[in-house]
């Protein structure tokens, strides 16, 4: 089914949409959004009903396109790197990190241990404050608002963690090429414990709060069924997929920022409806504190970011006392950093899927070509198919099931 860009369509256009049954009248045509509260960004449905259940469901985007990928084009690699954190403004930390790899593997540029420590624990963080506002909003969308409520609670201990290492609660920029804009604070070990110690009750907690609850139950059992092989066929990833029983991480079959020394599971549910991709976010939240453990009881000592000159500007210490450090500073702020030319294919496991980011160098300052890969936009083609047959009612549990962020799939 295709997905619609625009609010003009006409009825030529539509007649390749919708049933004969619909221009014939013997069907509603409902327009659901943009600006219904339900559908998690500015998405627009169309809705083909036979009575109140949904016999076709053409999704319509691009109401929030900022055209990102060409503005990145325009800019130096490192100014390039802000706008990142304006893709999916719920895994901020993790598209810097697939950005920042793609250049590292490109201009083949060290990564102290440190950073690299650092950066698998903001990524987990990020992925544990992603999935609460997805299961605060999803929730929600089921009348469930103290969920909703309980989950931000937790989420500003993460947002907290974030701002105090890079001075921002969501839009971070933190991770730079080479390590990270600057060491994270001396408090960071000591909160990142404690809430290591806080969370795993919260999560007990939302699980005694709806896991066997009756009415949860009753909206999220059997609904938006998905297989393993549709789930292969149409390209799901991240819970979304693993909720169909596919056993599928990048950070297990493709490691990076050495992920390979840590020791997680891949939690996945064979149901592949919304209850599955619920139970799997959940546990992902538990495997994601597990792989934070590791992460901070390892926490080495040492550099937080590459000596290499060519692509990294000299510490702020020896702005005050040496004059090359100066200019130093001057020019790749002013003028960036040339990286080698080739192209890379780069990807991460963000909290909706398979991330990745393509990035092509002609040997100058900025981006010759970027495209990324996001699995938002992937996964919104899946209500096409998942939404048909159910109540309207039940529509929004499954928008949510899918993790949806708008700005992922609008770029």
């Amino acid at each position: 089914m295709a997905m619609l860009d625009r609010m003009d369509v006409t009825l030529d256009e539509l007649k390749h949409l919708v049933s004969d049954q619909a221009l014939e009248g013997d069907t509603l045509l409902l327009n659901m959004g943009p600006q219904h509260p339900s559908t998690h960004g500015v998405l627009r449905l169309l809705l083909e009903l036979d009575g109140e259940i949904i016999i076709n469901c053409i999704p319509d985007i691009g109401f929030l396109h900022t055209g990102i990928e060409k503005n990145m084009e325009a800019k130096t690699y490192i100014k390039a790197e802000v706008m990142t954190d304006r893709l999916d403004y719920l895994n901020t930390m993790g598209n810097n990190l697939a950005y920042c790899l793609a250049i590292e593997r490109l201009a083949e540029l060290d990564v102290p241990e440190r950073a690299q420590v650092v950066r698998v624990i903001f990524a987990e963080l990020q992925r544990i404050a992603s999935h609460l506002v997805w299961l605060g909003t999803q929730a929600l969308d089921l009348a469930a608002m103290s969920v909703f409520l309980y989950c931000f609670r937790e989420r500003e201990y993460i947002l907290d963690i974030m701002e105090a290492a890079s001075g921002q609660r969501m839009m971070t920029t933190y991770f730079r090429p080479g390590g990270l804009w600057r060491d994270v604070p001396v408090e960071f070990e000591r909160a990142v414990r404690s809430f290591l110690k806080y969370m795993p009750g919260r999560i007990q907690q939302y699980e005694d709060l709806l896991t066997k609850n009756p009415i949860f139950l009753d909206r999220v059992r059997g609904i938006g069924v998905m297989t393993k092989e549709q789930a292969l066929a149409w390209g799901a990833t991240g819970a979304t997929a693993r909720g169909s029983g596919v056993t599928y991480d990048i950070r297990k079959a493709m490691p990076y920022s050495g992920y390979e020394q840590y020791d997680f599971d891949v939690p996945t549910h064979t149901a592949g409806d919304v209850f599955g991709r619920y139970m799997v976010r959940m546990e992902e939240m538990r495997q994601s504190l597990r792989i934070i453990e590791q992460a901070i009881n390892r926490l080495p000592m040492g550099p937080f970011r590459s000596n290499d000159r060519k692509f990294v500007p000299p510490p702020r210490s020896e702005l005050g006392r040496s004059m090359e450090a100066v200019i130093h500073h001057f020019k790749l702020w002013t003028e960036g950093f040339n990286v080698p030319k080739g192209s890379v294919y780069q990807v991460v496991e963000s909290p909706r899927g398979e991330l990745g980011v393509m990035l092509e160098s002609d040997g100058g300052p900025k981006p010759y070509r970027i495209k990324w890969r996001t699995p938002s936009f992937s996964h919104i083609q899946l209500l096409s198919w998942i939404a048909n047959g159910h109540y309207v009612a039940d529509l929004v549990a499954i928008i949510g099931s899918v993790d949806i962020v708008l700005g992922d799939t609008d770029r």
